[in-house]
């Protein structure tokens, strides 16, 4: 269950996206400020301490980008290089962002899903006074099952195509991608 609260974000989450996404190797020029929400997706950290959430954006052109996040209380430490931004949250204060593919809590969890052919996180939402509501999910993604390697590396991609694997993979639908893709690859 990913736990998400009504709250406010300074910066938003696609304003610190498309700050920094420009100076990226796979980013392709289009224009940052001109980025859509295509969907996005969570998983859950089994020890509740960092928000596993990536995005699907989509650019005036139609390409599709996968940007996966991490939220964290605290600085991370050694990811200097990963850190997208600093954001404050009106409910749980201060937040340090990183691309997921520095963030070892984001390997972990995504290879475990991707080896055990799990299912992304069920959205809880919950409101100032207290109570939750479950927000279904537009966007579907699923492991395609296989042995975890004992230490995994993720391929993920940044630009999403129908290029097939052999490898086992996570996979996903969304409104306007109807047919599954493939979003990461485990190698061992």
């Amino acid at each position: 269950m990913a736990l998400i609260h009504r709250a406010t974000l300074v910066p938003s989450k696609l304003d610190a996206i498309a700050a920094w996404i420009p100076s990226q190797p796979w980013w392709d020029g289009s224009g940052a400020d001109e980025l859509d929400a295509a969907a996005a997706y969570r998983f859950d950290d089994p020890d509740g301490e960092v928000g596993i959430e990536t995005h699907l954006l989509r650019t005036a052109s139609g390409t599709v980008f996968q940007v996966p996040l991490t939220y964290r209380s605290a600085p991370l430490d050694g990811a200097d290089a990963y850190l997208v931004a600093t954001m404050d949250h009106s409910v749980l204060g201060p937040r340090w962002v990183y691309d997921g593919v520095g963030d070892p809590v984001y390997v972990a969890v995504t290879a475990t899903a991707i080896a055990e052919g799990a299912h992304q996180a069920e959205l809880v939402v919950q409101s100032e006074d207290g109570s939750r509501s479950v927000r279904e999910s537009t966007t579907q993604v699923w492991g395609t099952g296989g042995p975890a390697p004992t230490a995994p590396r993720l391929s993920v991609r940044r630009v999403i195509d129908a290029a097939p694997t052999e490898l086992p993979h996570l996979i996903g639908t969304w409104p306007g991608q109807a047919e599954p893709v493939v979003l990461v690859e485990l190698r061992g």
